[in-house]
């Protein structure tokens, strides 16, 4: 959870809307000076020697403040700010982007908007960006939710960018599957942007995630497509590409994957079809991986096949001392069963078979039936 006072999130939602993402000079005054003072800087036109070149990129806009109406909208639409300062922010994930071969573009974001009961930080290698063309086929479009609903039966998150086509499958995949998925928009966080996708944008909102590093009330533009998609590949584990044209949105996400040293895959499709031919590319020129099925898109993040829940389910019995394990392990479902047959199971004393019964009657994990012992049901 955020510990920003009032003025901290006016100062952020200021900078957010002050300066074009990426910006990475406004970023070095933050790092430098905070948040609070950085907004009063670029305000002044005095910055801090060494960081001019905040003042260049805030220039057209720094005369208008919207940072205090910015958050007023995101308290009223359920929206949050997050920070590198909160604990949901998604570090690790966004480290690459910092990268001295990938920052040329700016790098990382400032902070990021979010709207939706999920967080930021559980994402990276769990995560999967499924994207592609908005002029789908039928095919892709059936591939996209098929790889999407699999991967949510997983455990997987489904990352894309809320557009038609591919991307509008891949989240409704997801979401008829209960599962959890995160649009990156290029807008504002409260702009339902293709206004087609109204519905299924309030319904990613509802269930899972919505993500913009632009302030509310920003329009959709070109431009911000193409920055967007490098937050679109950071912050998946993988990306895969379903349809593609050799020229095309869903191509530059797939180059930043490569960039950042995400693994890339892509789904074959028909020699004829004009919009597989960005992924036949990808995969003849071996920028990417032919995938084919669920399986195959989740060995891309987890080549050894762990599962993303986590070893195993997380039981009562997990941190239980060890002869209270033992004894655990030893004792019937049914069948009850004496102390001597289960030191005997066990490997273990009597007297610490009663001291564990004892304590394992306590927390309700046993129970006696006539002087034999089992679990409780």
């Amino acid at each position: 959870m955020s510990t920003m006072d009032d003025a901290e999130r006016r100062a952020w939602a200021y900078l957010t809307a002050v300066a074009e993402p990426p910006a990475a000079s406004v970023i070095e005054l933050v790092t430098a000076v905070g948040a609070v003072a950085a907004a009063d800087a670029v305000r002044s036109r005095k910055v801090p020697a060494g960081h001019l070149a905040a003042l260049a990129a805030t220039e057209a806009r720094y005369a208008t403040d919207t940072g205090e109406r910015d958050v007023e909208t995101a308290d009223r639409i359920g929206a949050r700010l997050v920070t590198p300062a909160d604990e949901e922010w998604p570090a690790w994930s966004l480290a690459v982007l910092d990268r001295a071969s990938t920052a040329v573009r700016g790098g990382g974001p400032l902070a990021l908007w979010a709207r939706g009961p999920g967080s930021l930080a559980s994402l990276g290698d769990a995560a999967v960006a499924l994207v592609g063309s908005r002029a789908a086929s039928s095919y892709g479009e059936y591939v996209a939710g098929r790889f999407a609903s699999g991967l949510s039966a997983q455990g997987r998150t489904v990352v894309s960018g809320g557009a038609y086509g591919i991307d509008g499958a891949a989240h409704r995949g997801a979401l008829a599957a209960g599962g959890f998925t995160v649009a990156v928009l290029a807008c504002g966080i409260d702009r339902d942007y293709p206004a087609g996708h109204a519905r299924l944008l309030q319904e990613i909102a509802a269930r899972g995630l919505i993500v913009s590093e632009y302030a509310p009330g920003t329009t959709a533009a070109k431009h911000r497509f193409l920055t967007r998609n490098r937050l679109v590949a950071a912050l998946a584990g993988a990306t895969v590409v379903v349809e593609a044209g050799r020229r095309s949105g869903a191509a530059n996400t797939a180059a930043w994957a490569t960039r950042l040293g995400r693994p890339l895959g892509a789904v074959p499709g028909a020699v004829t079809s004009a919009t597989s031919v960005g992924t036949h590319a990808m995969i003849a020129d071996g920028q990417a991986v032919l995938v084919a099925d669920v399986d195959q898109v989740a060995s891309l993040v987890a080549p050894d096949g762990e599962d993303p829940r986590g070893r195993a389910p997380t039981r009562r019995t997990d941190d239980l001392p060890p002869d209270q394990f033992r004894v655990v392990e030893a004792l019937p479902a049914r069948e009850p069963m004496s102390i001597d047959e289960i030191s005997f199971r066990a490997g273990i004393p009597v007297d610490a078979v009663r001291r564990a019964l004892a304590a394992l009657d306590v927390e309700t994990l046993v129970e006696e039936d006539g002087g034999l012992w089992r679990l409780r049901r």
